[in-house]
């Protein structure tokens, strides 16, 4: 399996509900440190996964729409935990729609899989993983 991995990162507010978030129920902020891989089994005409600048933008853009905002007021997330891992599958979920719309170009249609990590600090990270 091939795979090419990009980096980028946002920043957002949000609480949680429930006993288990403890101080983390009241806003707060939090920046993430977002990696992308895509993955594929065999490499495309180019001898490449997907276009690295592709790829480098579309995740920019997916982040943009999360960037400096405080989750609990987006309607979308109205009564959701955004927890990391959500968070990891939401990044996932949008990347995914692009490529299947194209946005990666039309090489892409041929990735396996993307795994989106998102880093909420040095010593803890959630990942998701997803077919395409």
């Amino acid at each position: 399996m091939f795979g090419i991995t990009v980096r980028d990162h946002f920043m957002v507010a949000h609480s949680f509900r429930g006993e288990v978030f403890g101080p983390a129920r009241r806003l707060h902020g939090a920046t993430f440190v977002v990696d992308a891989t895509f993955r594929r089994t065999e490499l495309d005409a180019d001898n490449i996964v997907v276009d690295i600048g592709l790829a480098t933008r579309e995740l920019g853009e997916v982040l943009q729409e999360l960037n400096y905002r405080n989750l609990d007021d987006e309607p979308e997330f109205a009564g959701v935990n955004t927890t990391t891992e959500y968070l990891a599958k939401v990044v996932a979920d949008r990347l995914a729609a692009r490529i299947h719309a194209g946005t990666l170009g039309e090489s892409a249609r041929g990735l396996s899989g993307i795994e989106v990590t998102l880093r909420e600090s040095h010593v803890a990270w959630a990942s998701y993983e997803r077919g395409l």
